[in-house]
Order: structure tokens, then C-alpha cells, then sequence
């Protein structure tokens, strides 16, 4: 079953147009990696699904339109977002910053605990006092915590140190191996994103220029579209 539907998303910053012409899926338990060099409009594009910014375009969740709808709205519906640039709430401790926006679910502090080990460890510090690679962690709990039917993780492993990325891509390989959960997930790593994704998305000055199986993907197609 489709879960996520994207078709022909358009958006823009002012009088500059950013998006033209996105067109994406996401079916239920997939992993889809959403591909491109920087500033081809993928988090735009995850900004555009979240309705954070606004779009024109075909947007569509389980069945229900999303355009028209305020951010809040789309979370309660099942999208949960770990933005780019972490965005934690750092005077508030580990613990407070999961609960804030916490739905009742499989996802509690027990659990994310047991995902990610560190924060359990320090579910009684601030945020702000936190490494950059556990601030990250967090707001993947955070997300998690939000009981989503789809997750969307942008750069979740960027800037970090070598063995945190490795943490945190065995938590994301978990996530898909024990709960089946939708990632739509943005990385540079096409390794890594190899070891997860089913399928691959990949975008070139806000369009959608290649989708497949993440297998598919030529050695043409990533040195034309991904590559540095």
C-alpha cells in the first residue's frame, strides 16, 4: 500500500521557485532514499511534504490530502520529521525534549532507550550538553516517540564522528529489519544508504530526474546526479 504520495511538487522561496516538478512514493515498511547533490531541493522537498513551506502539487498521505494543512495536523497524521541541523529543545533535559510531543505507541522512553543506549544514559541532561552526534540521536528518539507511520530522517548523519554514523546506521538498519517502519531518508553515503534502501529518488534542480530500485542505480546515473 501506498502510505506517502508525492506528484508533480512544485514550491518556491518568494519570487524564486525551488521545486518543479517532484514526484515521489512511499509504500508502507519501505525504505526510500531521496538522493541528490546540495541544493537540488530535497529538504525543500521534505519541507514541502511537512507543510512547513507552502506548495502546489499532488500531496497525499494514507489516502488524505495534505495541502491545506498545517504542520501540527500532518504529525498527528503519522509523519514524524528528524530535521536537518538536529533542532533540539537544549534547555530542556533528554528525557523532557522526548516526551514533548510523545503519542501513545510502541515508541516510549523504554524503547528509544534501548535504540539508542546513550540516551538512556543521560535522560536527565540537558540537551545543550550533549555531543552533536547525541543531539542527533535524540531527535530520531523525538521523532520516534511521535509513533509515525513514516519517518523521514534529512542528513542524519552528517558532520558526525565516524563511529556515531555507524551507531546511528545500525539503528536506522534496526529500524527496518524489527518494526517495519517507512523511512523516507536523506544521506549522502551511498554506501550506506545501499546496506538499507529499497528504493532510490533522485533529484536534479528541484525535479525528479531517476527512480527505481536502489540496485538499478548506475554507475552513469550516480556520477551524473550524486556524486561530488
Amino acid at each position: 500500500m501506498t502510505l506517502l504520495r508525492v506528484e508533480n511538487l512544485t514550491a518556491r522561496y518568494g519570487v524564486a521557485q525551488v521545486l518543479f516538478g517532484v514526484t515521489l512514493d512511499v509504500a508502507e515498511g519501505e525504505v526510500v532514499a531521496l538522493m541528490g547533490r546540495n541544493g537540488m531541493g530535497k529538504t525543500t522537498t521534505v519541507k514541502a511534504i511537512c507543510r512547513m513551506i507552502a506548495s502546489e502539487g499532488g500531496l497525499s498521505f494514507a489516502g488524505q490530502s495534505l495541502n491545506g494543512l498545517p504542520s501540527h495536523r500532518v504529525a498527528r497524521l503519522g509523519i514524524g520529521l528528524a530535521p536537518e541541523g538536529r533542532r533540539c529543545f537544549r534547555d530542556l533535559t533528554v528525557e523532557e525534549n522526548l516526551i514533548a510531543a510523545a503519542q501513545p505507541g510502541a515508541w516510549d522512553l523504554i524503547s528509544i532507550a534501548d535504540l539508542f543506549p546513550r540516551l538512556g544514559e543521560r535522560s536527565n541532561q540537558r540537551a545543550a550538553s550533549l555531543s552533536g552526534g547525541e543531539q542527533q540521536m535524540l531527535a530520531i528518539g523525538r521523532a520516534l516517540m511521535t509513533n509515525p507511520r513514516l519517518l523521514i530522517l534529512d542528513e542524519a548523519t552528517e558532520g558526525l564522528a565516524p563511529i556515531i554514523r555507524q551507531e546511528i546506521w545500525a539503528a536506522i538498519a534496526r529500524l527496518k529489519r524489527e518494526t517495519g517502519t517507512a523511512i523516507l531518508l536523506i544521506d549522502k553515503s551511498v554506501r550506506e544508504l545501499a546496506q538499507v534502501s529499497d528504493r532510490a529518488v533522485i533529484l536534479a534542480r528541484g525535479e525528479t530526474v531517476w527512480s527505481g530500485a536502489f540496485a538499478d542505480i548506475t554507475p552513469e546515473v550516480s556520477e551524473t546526479y550524486v556524486g561530488v
